[in-house]
């Protein structure tokens, strides 16, 4: 009887270098930067983000623009209210009093005098 031997060499799966969802090739890039190319990225990115922070700002300035504008005309307005309303009172006032029943029963004095004369 023969034995049998195993010619053939097993190797596990872990200790061959490769796993489960990891790559096996690798790419390099053909472009390659300078650090002058970054820096002008660098500065185009810090340009961008200044330019669309000024924007954001300026918009900012015209709101306030506006409800400054709009607060000015709320005085305005409430200023000319309270006139009408002042000139209301006296001329209802007038009205009133020279048509009451009091007013019609009061006659003019003859004389006019002052306390403490």
């Amino acid at each position: 009887m023969q034995k049998y031997s195993n010619t053939t060499n097993f190797c596990a799966r872990r200790s061959s270098g490769y796993s489960r969802n990891t790559n096996t090739v690798r790419f390099k890039p053909e472009v390659k930067l300078g650090p002058v190319t970054h820096t002008v990225f660098v500065a185009l990115l810090i340009t961008v983000l200044g330019l669309i922070y000024l924007t954001q700002a300026a918009k900012i300035t015209g709101y306030d623009y506006e409800s400054e504008k709009i607060d000015k005309e709320i005085a305005r307005l409430t200023e000319q209210k309270e006139d009408i309303e002042v000139e209301n009172a006296r001329l209802t006032a007038l009205s009133t009093v020279s048509g009451s029943d009091v007013a019609k029963d009061m006659v003019k004095p003859a004389t006019v005098g002052y306390t403490g004369q």
